[in-house]
């Protein structure tokens, strides 16, 4: 488990398999799309594959008409852009037209390292799950990049993804990959005291965690969240009555992500859970390298089981 590749790469390359499968696909790009990998399809698809320039709202806009003309149509950046600097398209051309269009932006989090708050998303989950129409991913697992971007080609409507600018630890294997299914969670590990939900780089810490507490008497359940809306509420009610301690750990703020989407959900049904999430508190944060970042900001396994630990003797 721990072998580590790209789900840049990863996504540029399945991008190519989705062209040759839909000849309706085409790829947008604004400028980024050595970064992105979204290179790899233009120079398979030039004619269905389009630059659009320092341009992001624009992009969307286009990506939008090009939907109404019944083409499947992923657009790519930095996550910082899209959403960030695109909103208004999203909700209106997007979202509120309900078009065939996929988001599927990289660069997120704390991934961009140096260069610091004007590039680090940490809102994007909680910017984007609020609109209706909008489904919301974020990958755990290089492989698992590729197989969310075949069901986001798979199924009509708008639907956003983010993965960050770093290498991602291999967790699965292709069956496991292969039957995964939009708003469910994946039960990495089982346990009786406490339940850990992840997504996207948290879930290998969360593993990690899960690790360490059993040898410290601990028996930690661990869920890959990757499907953050729809999320799988069920495998969370069920964790929620079966350890009685829900742990969130996403690299995001602590506001809108998937920790406010759980504790929304078990407040509503009543449930009598102890609970904690492990993200970014409510601050920009520093400059610094991603792995510098991740630890500074608690966003680790360390973190993980000293909150274990806390709400298990407490």
């Amino acid at each position: 488990m721990e072998e580590k590749v790209n789900p840049r790469d990863v996504y540029g390359e399945t991008l190519i398999k989705l062209g040759e499968r839909y000849p309706n696909l085409v790829v947008l790009d604004a400028d980024l799309s050595k970064s992105t990998k979204t290179y790899k399809f233009g120079q398979k698809f030039p004619e269905r594959f389009f630059n659009m320039g320092i341009a992001e709202a624009n992009m969307i806009s286009v990506a939008a008409g090009l939907a109404s003309c019944d083409k499947i149509a992923f657009a790519s950046t930095f996550s910082v852009f899209v959403p960030g600097r695109t909103y208004d398209q999203i909700r209106m051309c997007v979202a509120y037209s309900n078009m065939n269009v996929k988001l599927f932006v990289t660069h997120a989090g704390l991934s961009v390292g140096k260069d610091g708050v004007s590039h680090q998303m940490l809102e994007d989950l909680a910017l984007m799950r609020v609109l209706p129409n909008m489904k919301v991913f974020a990958p755990s697992d290089p492989y698992q990049t590729g197989r969310i971007a075949e069901l986001m080609a798979e199924n009509y409507g708008p639907m956003y993804a983010r993965i960050g600018r770093e290498a991602m630890y291999v967790i699965y294997d292709k069956k496991e990959i292969e039957d995964i299914e939009i708003g469910k969670a994946v039960e990495v590990r089982d346990g009786d005291d406490v339940t850990i939900l992840a997504h996207g780089t948290m879930l290998y810490e969360a593993i990690k965690a899960a690790e360490e507490l059993e040898r410290k008497g601990i028996s930690a359940r661990v869920l890959d969240m990757w499907s953050i809306k729809p999320f799988d509420r069920d495998a969370v009610l069920r964790s929620a009555r079966d350890t009685g301690r829900i742990i969130v750990a996403e690299e995001h703020s602590i506001i809108g992500g998937l920790g406010s989407a759980v504790s929304e959900f078990l407040m509503e049904r009543g449930i009598n859970v102890r609970f904690r999430v492990i993200g970014i508190r409510d601050v920009f944060c520093e400059s610094g390298e991603p792995y510098e970042l991740l630890r500074k900001y608690g966003l680790s396994r360390e973190k993980i089981i000293k909150t274990a630990e806390e709400l298990v003797k407490g």
